[in-house]
């Protein structure tokens, strides 16, 4: 993985700190050349991994990459799946059973879902997981996607339900299907990270939240750092701004300082943003440093 990733949640008026911000923020980055110019930035900037939602919309940028291979050959995508506001939005719309109708047009599973109930789809998850997938990957064909996440929706409904195989599904079909490495996008890193270990995912990736403040870190700071600190993962930290409430600089210095981090997932909406946090994270992470020089360089 590269040290530093660049994640969507400006484009689609994502703010934890501040509805007026994401509304101003949604609204900016409707058109798709918008969220162009961003990715662009970054891209100039040395950072070429984009951990995004399979969100509708950014199959537009998709195509827009596929269109221009020269420019976009070293762009890598990161998704993580599902988008869940679509399964909402399409169970509001049309029903359940119409919004399975849509996402699994296989309609002899579908019908065997509707004569038996849950206890056949608890029976034939890892079955349903392949469409899904498949349906949430399409817009992507033809592009770089080494890492494939499971949303933290989904992760931690699981881990609250102890639906722990779900998890060994998931990272099975990643695998298989897409010659992947499986990641995972949680709001509760020590208790995921012992679950994964018994289903028997080793040095799993975990993408959470990782900040000075504790900020919507579940478990509170001192457990985290203490999973940090076991070194049996590889992490992935957001949030590392807390949405604002640390300083640029302090919250770079602090979360470079911390054991085990292999990337830090950051976004930002103008390029002069983008090229100050590799600045920042330059300075007190030299090896991102040097591993953005030689991707620079093209050694890399």
């Amino acid at each position: 993985m590269d040290r530093l990733l660049f994640g969507d949640n400006q484009f689609f008026g994502v703010n934890h700190m501040s509805e007026d911000k994401a509304r101003a923020q949604a609204m900016r980055f409707r058109d798709a050349a918008a969220v162009m110019e961003v990715l662009d930035a970054a891209l100039d900037a040395g950072v070429r991994t984009f951990m995004c939602t399979t969100h509708d919309r950014i199959s537009a940028i998709c195509d827009r990459m596929r269109a221009n291979p020269e420019r976009y050959k070293e762009f890598t995508f990161y998704p993580s799946m599902p988008y869940a506001h679509k399964y909402a939005n399409a169970v509001t719309e049309e029903g359940m059973f119409g919004a399975l109708k849509r996402f699994l047009p296989d309609e002899g599973r579908l019908s065997a879902i509707l004569r038996g109930g849950m206890a056949v789809a608890r029976k034939d998850l890892e079955g349903l997981a392949a469409p899904l997938m498949d349906a949430e990957m399409k817009m992507f064909r033809g592009l770089s996607t080494p890492v494939i996440f499971l949303q933290n929706i989904v992760v931690d409904l699981l881990l609250g339900l102890g639906a722990k195989q779900a998890f060994r599904i998931f990272a099975d079909q990643v695998r298989d299907r897409y010659r992947a490495e499986p990641g995972f996008i949680t709001m509760n890193m020590p208790r995921l990270l012992p679950v994964l270990e018994e289903v028997g995912i080793d040095n799993p990736i975990i993408c959470a939240n990782i900040n000075k403040l504790g900020f919507r870190m579940s478990g509170g700071l001192e457990a985290n750092e203490r999973v940090l600190r076991s070194g049996r993962f590889r992490a992935i930290a957001m949030s590392v701004f807390a949405s604002g409430a640390i300083p640029p600089e302090e919250a770079i210095k602090w979360v470079c300082g911390q054991p085990n981090i292999a990337s830090i997932v950051f976004g930002a909406s103008r390029g002069a943003n983008i090229r100050h946090t590799c600045e920042l994270v330059d300075r007190y992470w030299p090896a991102a440093s040097q591993e953005r020089r030689a991707l620079s360089a093209g050694t890399v």
